[in-house]
């Protein structure tokens, strides 16, 4: 938890991993990552919002989001809906994202400046950090005093965002 050993907000029960209780602080690795290639299951409680980020810095990095688009009032945006880099880049309008209360699988590739997301075996993303569009929505974003911002070695996280979640099969390969 932020670092930390995992407290009592977060329960581990047959490989499920479960955010349920409100103050249960963040997951993350002791590893700090540049590039890899990160595999998990998700599913997220009704009305949920929650994420995955990675090279990040304390609660600071690029984010899988992780959301229930139909009941979370982010589903609205297509920066903030399940599979985007959380306000940068959008998901594919065409994903297939399961119903609350179901499995998906996530994939999160990284290598060098390429960035991609997958969600249940499809690409619905790739980003390529520098590139004129990068510098683009970087500029636009929430991000934009965070100098080198995406490019950080760093930890990977699953995030406290209050709302109940569950992971599973997390896999990382570094490459």
């Amino acid at each position: 938890m932020n670092g930390k050993p995992v407290g009592g907000g977060w329960s581990i029960e047959d490989g499920v991993i479960h955010r349920g209780k409100l103050i249960a602080g963040s997951i993350i690795t002791k590893e700090h990552y540049t590039d890899f290639e990160l595999i998990f299951d998700w599913k997220i409680s009704g009305s949920g919002n929650s994420g995955v980020k990675y090279r990040a810095r304390k609660n600071l990095g690029l984010e899988y989001q992780v959301l229930d688009d139909k009941g979370h009032p982010n589903g609205k945006n297509p920066l903030t809906r399940a599979g985007s880099i959380y306000a940068l880049y959008p998901a594919s309008d065409d994903k297939t994202l399961k119903p609350v209360g179901e499995w998906n699988t996530g994939r999160i590739l990284v290598q060098g400046n390429h960035v991609e997301h997958w969600l249940n075996g499809e690409q619905v993303l790739e980003a390529e950090i520098g590139s004129d569009e990068w510098k683009k929505r970087f500029a636009a974003s929430k991000y934009h005093k965070h100098d080198g911002f995406g490019t950080w070695t760093g930890n990977i996280l699953l995030q406290d965002h209050s709302d109940p979640v569950w992971y599973r099969n997390v896999r990382i390969r570094e490459l």
